[in-house]
């Protein structure tokens, strides 16, 4: 029996990363290739395999630890006769590689000669219709290293050849953001403290930077009167016990929102292939809930909100929220909505600008509701406003029909609401 360590191997741009899962325990026999632990970084998460057969003997890591190439994952025992299997198959990899790497060097010297700069003083040999073809691209047949028998250049060549141009050309002209650095520490005005940024909010950071830079962003602003709708969610008792029944405005918001998005289809669709002209329409209606915890914001969804009551849309609330603060929730469940509600009325605040959660083409951001002297036939009265801020992608969704779909949005929320939303 020998002892065997496996180590973090080269994994490209992840370094110090944390471990988030063990796959394996003590005692547990594991062959070549099979998982041991699970790693995540900002952009996702890889498992790390094990390079030979054995029986794990000791683990070194644990979940929460950070790790980079190199550091000790855990040892193995290997007895002799696993030792000798490993050492055949190691010799017939090596030989299989070697082979490979030989027919792959002969294929790229034919493929990139043409990259190779020749003397221009060299008479390159090719027919006319070539030497035309190359004259019509503004290209000196002469730096053209033909492909064919004794450095004849054919027409495939020259093609090659700009194409080589072009693609050198474009590495050149690729624009690097310019990262603006202060010249002061900010050490040099006090006293700080350097903390490790949450990784919800390391994860979220890079999609916020993409919806920001990518979607064109317009909000609209508006109020919606909710005064009966406050009313009749206030006086919500059980028949059997009498007590008052708690259900949170967002409910009834969540099913606002999907009967206006029924009626508006474009706010439910997706346009990440706007390259290709295509725009996703969804027969779906999952609502995103923005969640504030302690480890930063999250938008696990409300699946299939239009085939739920409010009462049961309200419980559902609470179970979501309780697992994304506990950290209990499947990752799945932040994908694959079809538009986001992110509500400040627990808070405070009227208005804002809410970033729209990539690749949904519109979002929701709703203010504490107030009480307002609003003038209503001639005469002011007071009723209960709720600020509505609708950020839409200007690619695919219109002033006009923003602001139609508010318009829409406050009427289902409206005196009428409970007609509306079929409560």
């Amino acid at each position: 029996m020998s002892d065997k360590e496996i180590k973090v191997p080269n994994i490209g741009e992840f370094k110090d990363v944390e471990v988030i899962e063990v796959l394996v325990s003590n005692g547990q026999s594991v062959s070549k290739n099979d998982p041991l632990i699970t790693i995540e970084s900002d952009k996702s998460s890889v498992e790390i395999p094990a390079s030979f057969d054995g029986k794990v003997k000791s683990i070194k890591i644990k979940v929460g630890d950070r790790i980079s190439e190199g550091d000790l994952i855990l040892t193995v025992e290997q007895s002799r006769e696993e030792e000798k299997s490993i050492e055949q198959k190691t010799i017939k990899e090596a030989e299989s590689i070697t082979n490979q790497n030989q027919e792959e060097k002969i294929k790229k010297d034919i493929q990139t000669q043409n990259l190779i700069k020749k003397d221009n003083s060299e008479a390159s040999s090719a027919s006319p219709k070539v030497r035309k073809f190359a004259r019509e691209l503004g290209i000196n047949i002469n730096e053209i290293v033909g492909s064919e028998r004794q450095g004849r250049i054919v027409e495939d060549d020259v093609k090659n050849f700009v194409s080589s141009k072009i693609n050198k050309t474009s590495d050149k002209t690729e624009a690097q953001p310019k990262k603006i650095v202060s010249e002061f520490s900010h050490s040099d005005f006090g006293e700080i403290e350097v903390k490790d940024m949450p990784r919800v909010k390391k994860l979220a950071s890079t999609y916020l930077v993409n919806s920001w830079t990518t979607i064109p962003h317009v909000t609209n602003h508006d109020e919606a009167d909710i005064t009966e709708m406050e009313d009749f969610r206030t006086s919500l008792t059980d028949m059997y016990t009498g007590e008052r029944k708690k259900i949170t405005p967002l409910a009834f918001i969540v099913k606002a929102l999907v009967a206006s998005l029924k009626k508006f289809p474009s706010f439910n669709s997706s346009i990440d292939d706007i390259e290709n002209g295509k725009i996703t329409m969804k027969n779906y209606f999952h609502v995103g809930i923005a969640v504030d915890t302690p480890h930063g914001l999250m938008v696990p969804k409300i699946r299939n909100a239009d085939n739920k009551s409010i009462l049961y849309i309200s419980n559902e609330l609470k179970t979501i929220s309780d697992e994304c603060r506990n950290l209990k929730i499947d990752k799945k469940e932040f994908f694959g909505g079809s538009m986001t509600i992110t509500s400040l009325g627990g808070i405070g605040g009227s208005f804002f600008t809410p970033i729209i959660n990539y690749p949904e083409v519109a979002i929701l951001g709703v203010g504490k509701a107030q009480k307002k002297q609003i003038f209503i036939n001639g005469k002011f009265e007071t009723r209960t406003m709720l600020p509505l801020s609708l950020s839409y992608d200007h690619r695919i969704i219109d002033g006009a029909e923003a602001a139609r779909f508010n318009n829409d949005l406050k009427e289902n929320l409206g005196k009428n609401f409970a007609y509306k939303l079929a409560v």
